[in-house]
């Protein structure tokens, strides 16, 4: 199915294509959200405090 490709995404291809200056609103978008800079040492407190999950989560007996 490497062929395929959906309305949606010929639509949005076109779309940007005629309108360039979308891709700087995408780029501020996207790093309102998910662009973060990493600290290591919240990273490795992340880690440290993760509790392992239970193999049934939903089990009632401990």
């Amino acid at each position: 199915m490497a062929g395929y490709e959906s309305e949606h995404t010929k639509f949005m291809r076109e779309w940007m294509e005629k309108h360039p200056e979308e891709r700087e609103v995408q780029k501020q978008g996207r790093a309102l959200w998910w662009d973060k800079p990493q600290d290591a040492e919240t990273q490795r407190q992340y880690e440290a405090g993760k509790v392992p999950a239970k193999a049934y989560p939903y089990a009632t007996e401990s």
